[in-house]
């Protein structure tokens, strides 16, 4: 193990190298599996008055070095392989984790933060692909625990006061919680007597004010305490002033920098950015603000993957950004995520008079990057994913432009499912459709169009000039006996947080003005098995055991029972037997009615994975991992038995 500040023709600078706003990395390199690891930190500063930092909310605030230099630091993590292909494949940490090795490499061990073994690296595909791995701190609010997680060290707008808001829905009764997202770092109160506290059933509900002597602010000024206790399914949200806000915005601007320093001094010469959920959400905040032009107009990422990101942004940019708060259907409400614009390309809203859209800055500095949009079912129900191609007045579809791709996965949850299906808090088993195949690909297909100018696979999502994507009132979904249908899904509004939100990143209304809601849309299901019609459909779907859905609902043992559970899916398995089925009348037909046996099962799963793999949807090399898998699923599900006939 050694020390590296001028190392390998890496990637390591000292000050005077630096053209940009990358001072030093300090890093250390050792082995790790078939790689190279290197880990340590980044300094950077920046200067205020460049252009490109102006995007960067309360720059002007942040404290100055002896240069007038605003200073900050992240945590580094790369694996580089002996050869790699010229290609940085850099994944936006999800609240300081690392997940694409679980994601490409079908590692079926638990998420890991230095991994190590066997084990954690699985069947090494993005090894064999070539890329350089690499992580880089962002989010500032990153829990202390555990040890290992991606952190961004920010520096704060020292004096400047504000107002936060916080809100919690407890699973359980309890008696205190805490006034940051779970165990993200909070913003403590600065002033005791501005604290509010109220409650409300829905998240278009009746706020009640619950009177200051029910509760307390305990001492560390970061816990309220209610002696009666707070109930389960009800959502509680206070409000107060804060003081000394993050610099968050300093975040996605330690990315772009380090990016354009691998490009410019470390032999790379494309970068793809991923990022999952709530990392997605960041890469389209990333566009809309302008970081992917350099400080010196140069485009940072070549492509950009933003997956299951639905229709939102998020808190990354902003006064008193708290970045970890995101928007479900009943947990995290309201915050700056699901706000217009929603599209790449530029709308009006009549009702606003707003004109937007998320490529305006890129398309003015030329940088656009290839981009990939995808999704699973969850994000149309709980994250407002058809706004991303829809028009703005829900009347039409709006295709994505030519450097743009969207990928719906059908029958699939916000993760990939796992096989036995299991049930945490929720009325039905999750989803259990493991999408992973489709994301290998994807990849793949994405590093060609970047690299090569190859076309990837055509877009595959609901469109409303098919009737594929409908109001949730025109769900065609058979009525499965025990299974109750959702009411409603997550819903984004025209909101206004202040006069200075949009200008300045200042929120000055909290909570804040709620308009009215856009139009929301799900994909079409089959009448005859609930599974849905459309987008990339994998072999699971098309040769169903049963009925997968994007949406599960709370269990009434932790409240709410009519509202979405966050981020799960459900399955439904289908009657083994007709008499099953004319028994509990499930009007699905049965795996026997639908499989003469086994044999029949998997030719029908064999025939979907190479239609899939000749359109490019799945790779030709996990073909047989696929049936593999869903043999694996039939004698799961039929028993014994299932090893003969269905019948």
């Amino acid at each position: 193990m050694r020390k590296a500040i001028l190392s390998v023709g890496l990637l390591l600078a000292v000050a005077g190298w630096a053209r940009a706003a990358v001072v030093r990395v300090d890093a250390k390199e050792e082995p790790a599996g078939p790689y190279t690891k290197i880990t340590g930190k980044v300094y950077f500063a920046v200067d205020a008055r460049l252009a490109a930092n102006r995007i960067i909310t309360d720059i002007d605030y942040g404290p100055r070095n002896e240069k007038g230099l605003v200073e900050f630091s992240a945590d580094l993590y790369m694996l580089k392989p002996a050869r790699h292909n010229g290609t940085i494949f850099f994944e936006v940490s999800n609240r300081g984790r690392k997940g694409m090795l679980s994601t490409f490499n079908l590692r079926e061990a638990g998420a890991s933060s230095d991994p190590r073994t066997a084990a954690e690296f699985g069947d090494n595909f993005l090894l064999e692909q070539g890329f350089t791995l690499l992580w880089l701190g962002w989010q500032w609010d990153v829990p202390p625990d555990p040890p290992g997680l991606m952190r961004f060290y920010a520096p704060a707008a020292k004096g400047i006061k504000g107002v936060v808001r916080s809100d919690y829905v407890p699973d359980e009764r309890i008696n205190r919680f805490y006034v940051a997202d779970r165990t993200h770092i909070a913003y403590p109160v600065a002033d005791p007597s501005s604290v509010r506290m109220t409650m409300r059933d829905r998240v278009d509900g009746q706020r009640r004010e619950i009177p200051r002597s029910q509760w307390r602010l305990e001492e560390d000024r970061t816990h309220i305490y209610m002696e009666s206790g707070f109930e389960p399914g009800r959502i509680y949200e206070v409000t107060y002033t804060g003081q000394d806000p993050a610099l968050a915005g300093l975040g996605p601007a330690g990315i772009r920098d380090y990016i354009s320093y691998l490009k410019d001094k470390g032999g790379y010469q494309y970068a793809i950015a991923i990022g999952s959920s709530q990392s997605g959400r960041f890469l389209r905040k990333f566009l809309y603000d302008g970081f992917n032009a350099s400080e010196q107009g140069k485009k940072v990422f070549d492509g950009v993957w933003a997956h299951v990101s639905g229709g939102g942004r998020g808190s990354f940019n902003h006064r008193f950004a708290q970045p970890s708060r995101d928007a479900r259907p009943f947990f995290n409400f309201l915050y700056p995520t699901d706000i217009f614009p929603f599209t790449l390309q530029t709308q009006s809203d009549p009702e606003s008079g707003l004109a937007d859209g998320l490529l305006i800055r890129a398309e003015k500095a030329g940088v656009v990057p290839k981009i990939f949009f995808s999704h699973s079912s969850y994000e149309y129900y709980g994250r407002a994913a058809s706004l991303i191609h829809t028009t703005i007045d829900g009347k039409r579809d709006l295709p994505p432009p030519p450097n743009a791709r969207i990928y719906f996965i059908a029958g699939a949850q916000h993760g990939p499912g796992q096989f036995p299906p299991r049930r945490n808090g929720t009325q039905n088993p999750a989803n259990a459709n493991d999408f992973r195949w489709a994301m290998r690909a994807l990849l793949v297909a994405m590093h060609r169009w970047v690299t090569g100018g190859v076309e990837p696979p055509a877009s595959q999502y609901p469109r409303i000039a098919d009737n594929k994507l409908v109001p949730l009132c025109a769900m065609q979904f058979p009525k499965i006996p025990g299974v109750a249908l959702p009411i409603r899904t997550h819903k984004a509004y025209r909101v206004d947080y202040g006069p200075e939100f949009l200008s300045k990143g200042i929120i000055a209304t909290e909570p804040p003005k709620v308009g009215n809601a856009f139009p929301m849309f799900v994909p079409q299901v089959s009448a005859e098995d609930g599974n849905e019609t459309s987008g990339i459909r994998l072999p699971v779907i098309q040769a169903p055991l049963g009925t997968y859905m994007g949406w599960n609902l709370r269990d009434p043992r932790i409240g709410a029972p009519d509202e979405l559970f966050s981020m799960v899916g459900s399955y439904i398995k289908f009657p083994s037997t007709r008499a099953e089925r004319e028994k509990t009348r499930d009007p699905r037909k049965s795996i026997e009615e639908l499989y003469q046996n086994r044999d029949d099962y998997l030719r029908k799963i064999t025939a979907a994975a190479r239609s899939l793999a000749q359109g490019g949807y799945v790779l030709e090399r996990d073909i047989t991992k696929i049936v593999d898998k869903a043999a694996a699923q039939w004698d799961y599900t039929m028993g014994s038995s299932g090893r003969t006939a269905a019948r």
